[in-house]
């Protein structure tokens, strides 16, 4: 598992939004890809905002992208798509054709780039809360893959739901669909990773984080993740996917590379335990 670890986008770099844990570095994604090459980390998860969607790189400028990722030796396995989360169709009037019309060109991008996965993340402002909002979201997301040549590309799902839930709602999609499982939101929901095996046969990517109970996310080791477990489970099962550091970002925005490295270094010497 050593080598399949990778981080997400601006974790290397400092925030460009100081208000945001997480957005684009329009300004350093190109940065970003070197410190990767540097520090020998192959995998770099892609972000994308609602906001300049139309301007990022994936979309307006990939063949640059793919000729920058394949110079440095990177691959782009997964894109998280915020928008979704920052817009959730099913919850807001009037952005349904938006969303999905960018999700028809950020899967272009996906085809010509090959890369896996699409994640829709469904916490925070996106959580489903009732079975009205879960309706619409199924049978609009089936309308979509329906009319849209996915080929080889998994559409998965980052869920808060509670793990027999998780496996319920998984039923109403064929195998298209996954979980893009989320060790931070499960570290603060404090769910057992003993529970949320019954759907780990359709997780194919992780995010790594650490968060306290009920709380913000913190360095690994400092939190509720119970890490050493999560690792000898997925050994267990013989976890193929990325390990995709999403880790905490000190507040000052200061020393983001050492923090990372830091993780970085938790998560390989959790991993080498035997």
């Amino acid at each position: 598992m050593i080598n399949k670890i990778g981080i997400m986008q601006g974790r290397f770099v400092p925030r460009e939004i100081k208000s945001r844990l997480q957005s684009f570095p329009f300004k350093r994604w190109k940065k970003e890809i070197k410190i990767a090459k540097e520090n020998n980390i192959k995998f770099i998860e892609w972000t994308i905002d609602y906001k300049n969607f139309l301007k990022n790189p994936i979309i307006n400028n990939s063949r640059d992208v793919k000729k920058i990722l394949k110079k440095n030796k990177i691959n782009v396995d997964s894109i998280t798509c915020d928008f979704f989360m920052q817009k959730p169709f099913f919850k807001k009037k009037g952005v349904k054709s938006i969303i999905f019309k960018y999700l028809s060109l950020l899967l272009k991008s996906c085809i010509f780039l090959k890369i896996k996965f699409i994640v829709l993340p469904l916490v925070d402002k996106s959580s489903i809360i009732n079975s009205k909002e879960e309706k619409i979201l199924v049978n609009e997301l089936k309308k979509f893959v329906k009319n849209n040549y996915l080929g080889n590309i998994k559409v998965l799902f980052e869920l808060d739901y509670k793990p027999h839930k998780v496996r319920k709602f998984l039923n109403n999609f064929d195998n298209k669909f996954g979980i893009n499982y989320d060790t931070g939101n499960s570290s603060a929901l404090d769910y057992d990773i003993y529970d949320e095996l019954i759907y780990f046969d359709r997780v194919y990517n992780i995010h790594i984080k650490d968060r306290k109970k009920k709380g913000k996310s913190v360095r690994l080791g400092q939190g509720n993740l119970k890490l050493d477990k999560l690792i000898l489970e997925l050994k267990k099962i013989r976890y193929r996917g990325n390990l995709i550091l999403q880790t905490y970002i000190p507040a000052d925005n200061k020393k983001i590379l050492d923090e990372t490295l830091a993780n970085i270094e938790f998560l390989k010497k959790a991993i080498l335990k035997k």
